[in-house]
């Protein structure tokens, strides 16, 4: 991964000869400033997902009327409405161009912020976090910086679109306990709100004026559509990026909590627990990283990223009073949330056939956000019906499910001879 940043960050867009004698090809100027843009972007879209998941359940569970389904629903339903508009929100882009919808989906997640800042009630906040998650941006994004990037940079560019989620992540983990002392959650409203606006001039005074020539054909049939969502070789990554994010919300409604009720942690002081387990997780993700930049078996190296959680989960399940139980737990977990977070989507730029990879990046989307509700919809009724130990438990239940698909997936570049879309794996998965 910082081999990328440093490819991409020192490239002055010619080709650097290698000491094999072939050539390393390297972003252009104008390659760089679009990923920097749309990076920031991204990661600004995905902090209004990340930067609440410490803190909101906390928060919402002192209103009236609380509950925890209630409260998995607000901090899940931000995913329902991305979910559901991530596919229309990419064929608009189509149709009107990348930037302006771009643009109004920001201006969406600008005015939900606001309301959540003013919200006074649990219903008045759950309908803050639907509006903030309706302006649909990824597949837009995704589909603007391919547009915006060559071929054989393309790859590299989504992975560190890949990164600045991971990034979010972290920086949400240490910034939101901080902040909630700091400033309250109405304040990391309003905080966000002002990212937003950021994120807005972004998109139309920094990333590069959009080509005329990508309109040509973009309509996308319904049929071919399908012909994507339903693809065997795409299909496990959908799959892993919903169980990632159901996971990783199940996981933050049941974990601010325990460390509150179980543990007597003021809320002030989580971002220490999470500084402190995601730095000793970082002895997991460097090889994860490092056995995919090396390796051709991506599906082995995801079916073990997998079953760790497996296992990070069940470690919670079981032992969500012992403190060393919670830290074990946390530091297995964020290890592979780091890596997967940028691998999946690196993944899919690869195994998606160029003329649909808009399309694909759509359903990933969708699937990633779908699993966020989910995870908080589901999180909520399993903590009402079980406590933490149930929460933890469908976690485990669901990454395993997860491992059961993996192996049909055929994840070599869609370039390859012989791969087509929507064809069934073949018998033999040597390439994996």
């Amino acid at each position: 991964m910082s081999l990328l940043i440093y490819e991409a960050s020192q490239g002055r867009g010619k080709a650097i000869p290698e000491s094999t004698g072939g050539t390393r090809v390297v972003m252009t100027q104008a390659e760089r400033r679009t990923v920097g843009a749309l990076a920031s972007v991204y990661l600004i879209r995905m902090l209004g997902l990340f930067l609440l998941l410490p803190v909101l359940a906390i928060y919402a569970s002192r209103f009236p009327a609380a509950s925890p389904t209630l409260i998995g629903l607000a901090l899940g339903v931000y995913g329902l409405t991305q979910a559901a508009l991530q596919i229309p929100f990419g064929r608009w882009s189509d149709r009107w161009g990348r930037k302006p919808v771009i643009a109004i989906g920001l201006v969406l997640f600008v005015a939900g912020s606001v309301l959540g800042a003013l919200a006074d009630s649990l219903t008045a906040l759950i309908l803050a976090r639907a509006l903030q998650g309706g302006g649909a941006i990824s597949a837009a994004v995704t589909a603007l910086l391919a547009d915006q990037t060559r071929a054989i940079v393309r790859t590299r560019a989504m992975a560190l679109i890949g990164i600045s989620i991971g990034i979010a992540f972290v920086l949400s983990l240490i910034a939101a306990p901080l902040l909630d002392t700091l400033i309250g959650v109405r304040g990391i409203f309003w905080s966000m709100a002002l990212a937003g606006l950021a994120g807005i001039a972004l998109t139309c005074y920094v990333v590069p004026s959009e080509r005329d020539s990508w309109s040509s054909g973009s309509e996308l049939r319904r049929s071919r559509l399908l012909d994507v969502a339903l693809s065997w070789r795409l299909i496990p990554l959908y799959a892993a990026i919903f169980t990632l994010h159901f996971v990783l919300t199940a996981t933050f409604l049941a974990v601010p909590l325990l460390l509150v009720d179980e543990f007597a942690l003021p809320q002030g002081v989580h971002w220490r627990v999470y500084l402190g387990t995601f730095v000793a997780s970082l002895a997991l993700t460097v090889p994860l990283i490092v056995g995919s930049e090396r390796g051709r078996r991506p599906v082995r190296l995801l079916v073990a990223a997998m079953l760790i959680t497996v296992v990070a989960q069940l470690i919670l399940a079981f032992g969500w009073h012992r403190w060393w139980a919670v830290l074990t737990a946390l530091v297995l977990f964020f290890g592979v949330v780091n890596f997967l977070e940028a691998e999946l989507p690196a993944l899919l730029s690869r195994a998606a056939p160029t003329g649909d990879r808009g399309a694909a990046l759509g359903v990933f989307a969708t699937g990633q956000f779908t699993g966020t509700f989910a995870g908080g919809a589901a999180g909520g009724v399993l903590m009402h019906l079980y406590g933490v130990s149930g929460v933890f438990l469908g976690a485990a239940a669901m990454a395993l499910c997860w491992t059961v698909l993996a192996p049909r997936a055929e994840l070599t570049s869609s370039h390859a001879p012989g791969h087509e879309l929507g064809a069934a794996p073949a018998d033999d998965a040597g390439g994996n």
